[in-house]
């Protein structure tokens, strides 16, 4: 009996082996050519952690800048300034920054293949630190770009540029921040922040993501006194406002902005303790142009604007943003608070000069 236990229990241990056997030669060949949302596949990893697909899309429209500026009369032009443009249709329109190229007498464009042409000016911004330029050539590489895309912290970016001189050259990062605003004297950009290297000459390349496509215009790095760079913190204008004002130069060779004459802010809370209204929310005006629309329309410093256009005060960049789309000329009717009582103003804007 015991015999015959022995020889059953090897039976059955050899019968299960050879199921389990079956099973795995059936089962991993289905794994390998389906691999299993939990499973790694290292070679998958790999190539995702590749940008060249990424870099070749965009590459090819990123151009280096050379700024030329005439020192003596009949002198040669001598290199006054570089830095990298963004080649954003194909009848021959650059994006590229203000600084890059606001002390040029001549701005000659080359493109990675080689060709170089010299370019006219078709319009400058100060104020958003952008330019227009444009070159007649055929067939022409235009970057992609999608105005309905949308930036996110966290997103892996690239930044392209022909730093130093250096020949163009491919940094990688993440997106730290997005509408960062008071960077600039003028504090209306209203830019991408990223870790991704912007050094000297990177100033109007391209920032892109990991399908080649344009998020954004590289611009500045961050310095402190005479620090320099190198903390990390660039930035970069965001694809939306840069494209908005391309249009508005190559329509107009300027951009065109609306204005009311008044400077302002958060509330004061002791002003919100004076008039006991704490939950009061707008912009209190600190200061009025004498000679402006608010003060003709009889603004004064301390009101506070809580309305504008059927909208309620959120903060002071919406409504300047608003101010500065609506057309010199048009009407603008703000609702203020005047020592806790509201009145209705209708101001006529002006054009920003």
């Amino acid at each position: 009996m015991k015999i015959k236990g022995i020889i059953l229990y090897i039976v059955k241990a050899v019968a299960m082996g050879l199921s389990i056997a079956a099973i795995i030669l059936v089962v991993v060949p289905l794994i390998n050519k389906q691999p299993l949302p939990f499973s790694f596949n290292l070679a998958s990893q790999s190539k995702e952690l590749s940008f060249a697909n990424a870099v070749r899309q965009a590459a090819p429209a990123v151009v280096n800048i050379y700024s030329l500026r005439k020192t003596r009369a009949l002198a040669r032009p001598q290199l006054q300034g570089l830095g990298s443009g963004v080649i954003m249709s194909s009848k021959g329109f650059i994006l590229t920054n203000y600084h890059v190229v606001s002390q040029a007498d001549q701005i000659l464009v080359a493109l990675q293949d080689g060709r170089q042409f010299v370019s006219d000016v078709v319009g400058t911004d100060p104020l958003t630190d952008l330019a227009v330029l444009r070159i007649e050539g055929e067939d022409l590489p235009v970057v992609p770009y999608s105005l309905d895309a949308t930036t996110q912290v966290g997103d892996v970016v690239l930044a392209i540029g022909n730093p130093y001189n250096l020949g163009q050259t491919i940094t990688q990062g993440i997106i730290s921040a997005t509408g960062r605003v008071g960077m600039s004297v003028t504090g209306q950009q209203d830019f991408l922040q990223t870790d991704a290297a912007i050094n000297a000459g990177n100033s109007g390349g391209a920032l892109i993501d990991t399908n080649g496509q344009l998020v954004g215009i590289n611009t500045a790095a961050f310095q402190i006194a005479a620090e320099g760079g190198g903390h990390g913190i660039n930035f970069a204008i965001p694809l939306q406002l840069a494209n908005d004002i391309m249009r508005k130069l190559i329509a107009n060779g300027r951009v065109i902005r609306g204005e009311i004459g008044i400077q302002g802010g958060s509330i004061d809370p002791r002003w919100r303790q004076m008039l006991n209204l704490p939950n009061l929310q707008g912009i209190q005006v600190t200061a009025v142009d004498p000679n402006g629309p608010a003060a003709a329309a009889g603004i004064r410093p301390d009101d506070i604007i809580t309305g504008y256009a059927d909208k309620r005060v959120t903060n002071a960049p919406a409504l300047k943003d608003y101010i500065a789309e609506s057309a010199p000329g048009s009407e603008l009717e703000l609702t203020i608070n005047r020592a806790g009582k509201l009145y209705s103003v209708t101001v006529i804007i002006a054009e920003l000069k």
